[in-house]
């Protein structure tokens, strides 16, 4: 099966669906909508479903912690029960978008501090995970490859798409490496590209020590907020159609 690409999208804290957001998904075949805590609203919501839906891309539920003034991307500590709530409220929200739409729920992705702390937090994860099944357990989880998460998600009897990252950089352990550190993110695009292959051809990145890490990947993240995200998906859904042609 080729690899999903998927984005996160939604994300503005305007009225209305961005222009951009509306040109990316016309070069994924997946995307991760934000359900209102970390950034989008109801608007938002209701008219990505609708894009995503025109253009015939895979719908997901992109929650977070209720975190707007850092989207989402400060750690928050929470109880299980306290996490599991605020989980099936958001994917409850986007769901019932996509139903008066006639649409289909296809996944949950956990949204950034809560994503990267349910990678090695058993707890957060189990809450995570038991909220998903809960609410419907034919959705696909996505996690990040080789995590906690996953493997909790796959021992419950989720379907899992571990997750990779295109404009992320990773440590010799297969973590990414935290946002907090100036070399996070992947901004030239030779390297990008460089990194997706790897990805794309043998299964691998290169770490910021430069080890060669072996990855499990079903989807591939482009991050909708990024500087280069309409650039970026352009030229890794130029170099997937060239790699499956070859």
């Amino acid at each position: 099966m080729p690899i999903d690409i998927n984005c996160d999208l939604g994300e503005s804290y305007d009225a209305f669906i961005t222009g951009k957001d509306e040109e990316l998904i016309d070069y994924v075949t997946s995307i991760n909508i934000a359900c209102g805590y970390h950034a989008g609203n109801h608007t938002i919501m209701h008219q990505t479903v609708r894009s995503a839906i025109r253009k015939n891309v895979h719908i997901g539920a992109h929650p977070g912690y209720p975190d707007r003034e850092g989207f989402g991307r400060r750690n928050m500590e929470y109880n299980m029960t306290e996490i599991y709530d605020m989980m099936v409220y958001q994917m409850g929200a986007l769901q019932a978008y996509v139903h008066i739409e006639k649409g289909t729920l296809h996944h949950v992705k956990p949204h950034g501090a809560l994503y990267n702390q349910c990678a090695n937090d058993k707890e957060k994860a189990l809450a995570v995970v038991n909220a998903v099944y809960d609410f419907n357990p034919q959705l696909i989880l996505y996690c990040l490859s080789g995590s906690q998460m996953e493997m909790i998600a796959k021992e419950k009897g989720l379907q899992v798409y571990e997750e990779v990252f295109s404009d992320r950089r990773y440590n010799d352990d297969g973590t990414l490496v935290s946002r907090q550190e100036p070399n996070a993110l992947i901004q030239n695009e030779a390297e990008m590209l460089r990194h997706v292959k790897g990805i794309l051809t043998t299964n691998e990145v290169l770490s910021v020590q430069q080890k060669k890490i072996k990855v499990a990947a079903q989807t591939l993240c482009i991050h909708g907020d990024g500087l280069h995200a309409l650039d970026y998906a352009k030229k890794i859904a130029a170099l997937r159609r060239q790699l499956q042609h070859n």
